[in-house]
């Protein structure tokens, strides 16, 4: 397991000792393959179980690991074609801050001390802030400096959950520990009041991570001002692991006998988050931020289906999934136009598959998958949280639920189309950055991959999304 850890550390190290602007991609490649081998390797022979470690790998945790993994490798084979594009940039700092990020992310999807978890979730903030700066403007540094200072303030508040839970575990009959293990064996031991305190706080402190309305005002700015790359990293692996967080929390409260008020607050987040979203998505002219409020929207999904709880909160799991690879997809994709048209404004972009045969459908495509239209495999996770509601009596959450759907639907619809079809402008300055191999075929294999989900899901794939949606203790 320290494996996971270790080797990107280790080849971030290396990146930033290396002169060669060039090599330092490939070290970015080699880290991801090592990675995807250690994860293939704990999925077919996890190690023994140790109720006394502070790491282990439980369902949760490899769900998790199993889709950052692949989203970082298809990450970092795009990274060797936009790289070798952007040779006007020094990337010893990005290739490195990747690594760093790849290797905090394992260590919050395998914590299981509460304590380390926070460690390596202000550690992802840490790596990620320089990266939004890649492109060395104006507004790349205020985005920059607002994902620091915002996310700074929730990790801070998380802390301080951290410390209530502490104290909700030191009464009589509680551990003196923030081991998972410890937490849940006490149950009813946990005083009451201080994890509702607790809970308050880290909600507040990791939703503002998962980017849940109203903590979200990082995230436009972030996801619009950031390579594409790592808007698909930052949407689907940091945004992954502080689900995984609440998740743990809120298994703590289950077992303390707090799951329903934990599980409400959810519900509430999530609703908020999905109708903001709809009313940012209607006419928005920046289609990088029209992503981020698509993000804010699936977040809330993931909200609803866990705060509804029973079979919602498996569609979650597997929404989870599926949200991360059609994420990944999309903000690839939309990298690739940004660079092509030079401009992030839905006005100035027309005919982006003429001008791009490959990343211009793979955006349409990706936008149909993304707003749950079949085959594609989000609209079986979000008919299964859409199922749940329905079956647990929650008609009100169903209801909005669905009206937002369509909204987000028929907002980012209307901008999708008019980028994809017809002519390009005539003023289109000549194209230097245009569909290659190493850009346009990472995109495409992450659609792919979700259009085959929609279709197939491995059944070892789908007993692990279910037993982690059971809050399945360590493999």
């Amino acid at each position: 397991m320290l494996l996971l850890v270790a080797i990107p550390l280790l080849l971030a190290a290396v990146a930033f000792a290396i002169p060669s602007a060039p090599l330092r991609p490939r070290v970015l490649l080699l880290g991801a393959l090592g990675h995807t081998g250690v994860v293939a390797w704990l999925a077919v022979a996890p190690p023994a179980p140790s109720p006394a470690g502070w790491l282990a790998i439980d369902a949760a945790g490899l769900v998790v690991l199993l889709l950052v993994s692949a989203l970082f490798l298809v990450c970092a084979v795009y990274a060797q074609g936009y790289l070798a594009r952007r040779q006007d940039r020094d990337n010893r700092a990005f290739v490195g801050g990747l690594l760093v990020l790849l290797a905090s992310i394992s260590a919050v999807a395998m914590a299981q001390h509460l304590g380390l978890l926070w460690v390596a979730i202000e550690l992802t903030t840490l790596a990620t802030a320089p990266l939004i700066y890649f492109n060395r403007n104006e507004r790349a540094l205020e985005a920059a400096w607002k994902y620091l200072v915002v996310c700074s303030v929730g990790i801070a508040l998380a802390l301080f959950g951290t410390f209530l839970l502490a104290l909700a575990s030191s009464g009589p009959g509680g551990p003196r520990s923030l081991l998972l293990s410890d937490l849940l064996a006490a149950g009813p031991g946990l005083s009451r009041p201080w994890l509702r305190f607790a809970w308050v706080f880290l909600l507040a402190g990791y939703g503002t991570k998962l980017g849940l309305a109203p903590f979200h005002a990082w995230k436009p700015d972030a996801y619009g001002e950031a390579p594409g790359l790592l808007g698909a990293l930052l949407s689907g692996g940091v945004t992954s692991v502080a689900f995984l967080a609440l998740t743990r929390v809120l298994q703590v409260c289950v077992a303390a006998g707090e799951g329903e008020f934990a599980r409400r607050s959810l519900l509430a987040l999530g609703l908020l988050s999905i109708g903001l979203a709809a009313v940012f998505l209607v006419r928005q002219r920046d289609f990088k931020r029209m992503l981020a409020y698509s993000s804010v929207e699936h977040m809330g999904i993931l909200a609803l289906g866990v705060g509804i709880g029973g079979a919602a909160a498996t569609g979650a799991w597997f929404h989870l999934l599926y949200n991360g690879l059609t994420k990944g997809a999309l903000f690839l994709a939309a990298g690739n136009i940004h660079r092509a048209f030079g401009s992030k404004d839905a006005a100035r972009v027309r005919g982006a598959a003429r001008v791009l045969p490959v990343s211009g459908p793979v955006f349409l495509a990706a936008f149909l998958a993304i707003t749950g239209s079949p085959p594609f495999a989000p609209f079986f996770s979000e008919f299964a949280i859409l199922a749940g509601a329905v079956e647990a009596g929650a008609w009100g959450a169903a209801a909005v639920y669905l009206l937002g759907l369509a909204l987000i639907f028929v907002g980012m619809g209307a901008v999708v189309l008019r980028m994809v079809q017809g002519a390009p402008p005539e003023d289109l300055a000549p194209v230097t950055f245009g569909d290659s191999l190493l850009t346009a075929g990472p995109p495409l294999a992450l659609l792919l991959l979700v259009l085959m989900l929609g279709l197939w899901v491995p059944a070892p794939l789908r007993v692990l999304v279910e037993t982690a949606a059971l809050g399945g203790g360590p493999r």
